[in-house]
């Protein structure tokens, strides 16, 4: 997959632009502060309608603004397409090829796997954090967990409700807990497979890429405890069990203390906890290793490779990590796009960034 251009218009403090892509590598080269990042986040809005920096939508409209517009054209395997956003302060719109249409069948067109500073919270941060991580990627490549997620949202939202007003009694608490009990499985089980297969792929990476003499895996932490060898039925079985168990708690405290809203997922570095026990540059190249391995997952899931946005390399790892990073995505058949305060002495489109204004690319050979 590649894009071959970007269109926006009232994007944060960039000024309006048209840019074509080189389909390799792509720096965006300058000072702090003068709008690296922000182009960055104008490719990612246009190919997910979210921002990778604030859920806010108003803090994308330029200042004094009133509405943001971003469209980018892609070739994928069959052929061109096109993906726009139109915002203002209260409204969305999503359009692919010139039709609108809702963000479920907006998200996912075009695979995008960012590398942000803040990506560090993976392992430092809430399990929530975590969460919303994890059923982002999953959701990128597979439409029915995107809607399996969507429609358990609602129920949860609808047996918490029953569960405060003290209504578990009432016929329809059941249907709802019936229809809950079945979305819980399906998102439980579509993660069990991913952690599965992304722990062996996270932990050939970071062999290759940082040490060689460490394991690296990532660990489903279920709310339902032991899971191994349970299909979606047995699952079920254990949920209802769950809810069984913890019924007059759930009824007292008024809210849901069963379903994967509950689950975790960490990272474990020879056998410790990373978010304990490593070091800053593990905890770095963990979470690089990651991202190289939702790479791997997309082309594995839709047999195309998904677009690369790394943020402030420079900044972010020392100059031997950043070699060996440089070396291995040169090896690989995808797009890149780079954010850096320094030259990094690549093939590359260079496009300099001065207060916000992007300078037509031109292309470097090293």
């Amino acid at each position: 997959m590649e894009i071959l251009e970007i269109n926006y218009i009232n994007f944060r403090n960039l000024e309006d632009k048209n840019i074509h892509f080189s389909p390799r590598f792509n720096l965006f080269f300058g000072k702090n502060g003068q709008g690296k990042t922000s182009i960055l986040e104008a490719i990612y809005f246009s190919a997910t309608g979210k921002s990778f920096r604030t859920s806010k939508n108003i803090e994308l409209i330029k200042y004094k603004k009133e509405k943001m517009g971003s469209y980018i054209s892609y070739r994928d395997l069959i052929s061109e397409k096109t993906l726009s956003v139109k915002m203002d302060k209260k409204n969305k719109e999503y359009n692919y090829n010139g039709k609108k249409i809702p963000l479920d069948q907006f998200y996912g067109k075009v695979n995008v796997v960012t590398f942000i500073p803040e990506d560090i919270e993976l392992i430092t941060g809430s399990p929530g954090f975590r969460r919303n991580f994890f059923d982002g990627e999953i959701a990128q490549s597979n439409y029915e967990y995107f809607r399996h997620l969507k429609d358990y949202t609602k129920v949860l939202k609808i047996r918490n409700k029953y569960l405060k007003e003290k209504k578990h009694k009432d016929e329809l608490f059941s249907i709802f807990e019936d229809e809950f009990v079945k979305l819980a499985a399906k998102i439980v089980l579509k993660r069990i497979d991913y952690v599965k297969n992304i722990s062996i792929i996270l932990n050939l990476n970071y062999r290759k890429l940082f040490d060689d003499k460490k394991e690296l895996s990532l660990k489903y932490d279920s709310f339902l405890g032991e899971f191994k060898g349970l299909d979606l039925k047995a699952l079920e079985e254990r949920i209802r069990g769950k809810i069984k168990d913890l019924k007059n708690q759930e009824i007292r405290y008024g809210y849901s203390l069963v379903g994967p809203q509950r689950d975790d997922f960490k990272f474990i570095l020879n056998e410790k906890e990373a978010k304990s026990y490593s070091s800053q540059g593990e905890k770095k190249s963990i979470i690089f290793s990651l991202k190289l391995s939702e790479i791997d997952m997309v082309i594995k899931e839709k047999r195309e490779s998904p677009i690369f946005l790394i943020d402030d390399i420079s900044s972010y790892f020392d100059s031997i990590r950043k070699d060996n990073i440089i070396k291995y995505l040169k090896k690989r058949e995808i797009q890149v796009f780079i954010s850096s305060t320094t030259d990094l002495n690549i093939e590359s489109k260079n496009f300099r960034i001065d207060k916000g204004e992007i300078q037509d690319g031109h292309y470097e050979c090293k």
